[in-house]
């Protein structure tokens, strides 16, 4: 059996979770960036379904969602968070940072992020 390289040089994978087409990436800290405010029901959305309507969302007195640029990152305090969403079981995420990343599909004309 071969030992992965990141075990051969004495790393180990980042924890990664997703939902649907939304991945989160552990990363060891959260840059700055501007504070996302939670949406008009109350939650902190990650991404929003360009069809359904529904959305990968967060409770916000348990993280803070940043945005620099076009790329967000997640910050989970101590009793961790449910990441949930209409047509997705809920995930568990422990206390940590991470990046948040879009699934993207090609297209002859462009890349585009997945819709759900």
């Amino acid at each position: 059996m071969r030992t992965p390289r990141s075990e051969q040089r004495g790393r180990s994978m980042p924890a990664q979770y997703r939902q649907g087409d939304v991945l989160l990436c552990r990363v060891s800290k959260v840059h700055s960036g501007s504070p996302v405010p939670p949406d008009a029901g109350g939650r902190l959305v990650i991404a929003e379904g360009e069809h359904s309507g529904h959305a990968h969302a967060l409770a916000p007195e348990r993280a803070q969602l940043f945005r620099r640029g076009r790329q967000l990152r997640l910050s989970v305090g101590a009793d961790g968070t449910a990441l949930s969403h209409e047509e997705h079981s809920p995930i568990l995420l422990p206390q940590g940072h991470y990046l948040i990343r879009r699934q993207r599909e090609y297209d002859p004309r462009a890349s585009r992020p997945v819709s759900d």
